[in-house]
């Protein structure tokens, strides 16, 4: 493991919210008997449970509208409750919103994978163990690279996708990672936060804060911080997905299913290029680039990427 591996780990777990990265018709079965609908907001649904494998992941399900569910998949450094309610409970409205924990992530038991292919493969595992035949992204930074590898090896189980801070493999800047994150120390919590998602502007900054202050509403049965082991897995697997791969954009050639890219046009992370660069690719992509936004363009432009995520999800 490399040095700058090690003091990004750290830089990861000394914050609270900051790494946000890493910041229709269906053919679904009914909700199974067996996981309950939980008809609840971001801020007070139930943590629930289920066993797949050797791994117990843990979920919670906002909201109880019929219909194809949307799976939140997340962030680096992220559990359940470094969403922002604004964008979870905005989309519970219209659709059954899932959030859940990865293999040895938060509440989940189990080692986290250090590949992107190996957590694509967990997602699968947990929607297939909810009984769901069909379902909807939402993936943001290292949860948009898992949902391409989702839909690269199992195309069938995906309806749409509306991915955010996201690049192909071998994405352009992405390999700056360990640099980026190590500007960010000795900062407290939410200027780390403002610092990694967020513009310069008064505007950008102002949404942030907000922003900071939605994801800590709520206090009881907040979902459990990432270990250190999880937090190096986690880093490993982005990092290797930023190596370059010459073939990479080719391969989304083979996606077929409506994919829905928005990008911050000034995110530091995963510069918008990337986005720009996969649009070209994907059949069946749209583009949408929010100016004077970043990495967290979703939590700073929160209402508009709701709706312009639902619109696309509804059509």
């Amino acid at each position: 493991m490399t040095s700058k591996i090690r003091m990004a780990s750290m830089t990861m777990l000394a914050l609270l919210t900051m790494l946000t990265l890493g910041f229709a018709a269906c053919s679904k079965k009914e909700d199974p008997g067996k996981d309950p609908a939980i008809v609840d907001d971001h801020q007070h649904a139930t943590t629930q449970f289920v066993v797949a494998g050797d791994t117990k992941y843990a979920y919670r399900v906002l909201g109880s509208q019929p219909g194809i569910p949307v799976v939140m998949l997340s962030p680096l450094g992220s559990a359940m409750d470094d969403w922002d309610p604004a964008v979870t409970d905005g989309f519970s409205r219209k659709y059954k919103v899932i959030l859940f924990d990865n293999q040895g992530v938060g509440a989940s038991t189990g080692k986290t994978p250090a590949t992107i292919a190996d957590m694509a493969k967990g997602a699968i595992t947990f929607i297939k163990a909810l009984g769901y035949e069909r379902v909807n992204l939402v993936g943001f930074s290292m949860g948009s690279f898992i949902a391409q590898q989702i839909a690269l090896t199992a195309p069938e189980l995906i309806n749409k996708m509306v991915l955010t801070g996201v690049g192909p493999k071998g994405s352009e800047g992405l390999s700056r990672l360990p640099d980026i994150i190590a500007g960010g120390q000795g900062l407290d919590p939410e200027a780390q936060f403002l610092y990694f998602g967020f513009t310069a502007s008064d505007e950008s900054r102002s949404a942030g804060k907000a922003a900071f202050q939605r994801i800590l509403l709520r206090q009881q049965d907040r979902d459990l911080p990432l270990s250190n082991e999880s937090s190096v897995a986690q880093l490993t697997a982005v990092l290797a997905w930023a190596q370059p791969s010459p073939d990479a954009l080719k391969e989304l050639a083979a996606v077929k299913v409506p994919v829905l890219l928005i990008q911050g046009k000034e995110d530091k992370p995963v510069p918008v290029i990337n986005a720009i660069n996969m649009s070209e690719y994907l059949p069946n992509a749209r583009l949408m680039v929010y100016t004077d936004a970043g990495h967290a363009a979703l939590f700073q432009l929160a209402d508009k990427f709701v709706k312009d995520g639902i619109d696309f999800l509804s059509e």
